[in-house]
């Protein structure tokens, strides 16, 4: 993305304090849950194959791997080392969602909430397609909406507070829509950072997509996924596309 985002840059190291790998266990239990039950078990072989895009610092794969055999891809090469300290066992590649191709096919594809980087309907449905290049026939693709344009609340504001040896983080989230005609929104981030108790602060600003839950739907149809959706409370919805045999 043509925005400089210091999460994924020079801040990298706050996220294991910011975001747990412990705290994805439940959410990546119910999506392993819909994955399974989308997946034509009888056509594929054990362990299945799983492609993570926009994997981040792998605190998803952490617990996916224990299911599949997860290959993960980002852009920051920050989270990448990150994920690979985290998941050695776990193979990581640098990549664009929108427009890498690693020439493999894959039972499963998984992209979470790094779609929201996806600014307009083109990078959306580039970021759908390149999932539907790498699946087997019959695979599963699965992904979110953090924010949709049904759900978005102008102004939220959010304060997480971390402990982590030495350093004590308060992270500040501030969400603004200042144009709701276009297609984008923007995530103010304020970090208070006390080392033995010595203060910094830092800033960050990202650009973020968001789109109608109809876009969502009709996209994934166009790029060839049959599509099923389901709601939950603390992802928003949640897209299971299957490819058709």
């Amino acid at each position: 993305m043509p925005q400089h985002n210091r999460l994924y840059d020079d801040l990298a190291w706050l996220w294991p304090i910011i975001s747990p790998p412990d705290e994805y266990e439940e959410e990546v239990a119910e999506i392993i849950s819909l994955i399974q039950d989308h997946t034509r078990r009888e056509s594929w072989q054990e362990p299945l194959t799983l492609l993570d895009l926009g994997c981040g610092g792998g605190h998803n794969d952490y617990w996916l791997k224990h299911t599949f055999a997860v290959t993960g891809v980002d852009l920051s090469e920050p989270m990448l080392a990150l994920a690979r300290q985290l998941n050695p066992e776990v193979r990581y590649l640098i990549g664009d969602m929108r427009s890498v191709r690693l020439g493999e096919m894959f039972d499963v594809v998984f992209i979470a909430d790094t779609i929201d980087y996806m600014l307009t309907e083109d990078d959306l449905r580039a970021a759908f397609e390149t999932a539907y290049t790498h699946l087997n026939p019959g695979g599963v693709f699965c992904t979110f909406a953090e924010e949709t344009r049904e759900r978005f609340e102008q102004n939220k504001t959010k304060t997480i507070i971390r402990k982590h040896g030495d350093i004590e983080l308060t992270s500040i989230d501030n969400y603004y829509d200042p144009d709701p005609e276009d297609t984008t929104y923007e995530m103010t981030f304020v970090y208070l950072i006390r080392e033995k108790g010595q203060l910094t602060m830092e800033t960050d600003h990202h650009v973020m997509g968001m789109f109608e839950v109809a876009t969502w739907i009709e996209l994934l149809e166009e790029v060839g996924f049959e599509v099923e959706m389901v709601e939950y409370e603390e992802t928003g919805p949640v897209f299971v596309g299957v490819k058709s045999p």
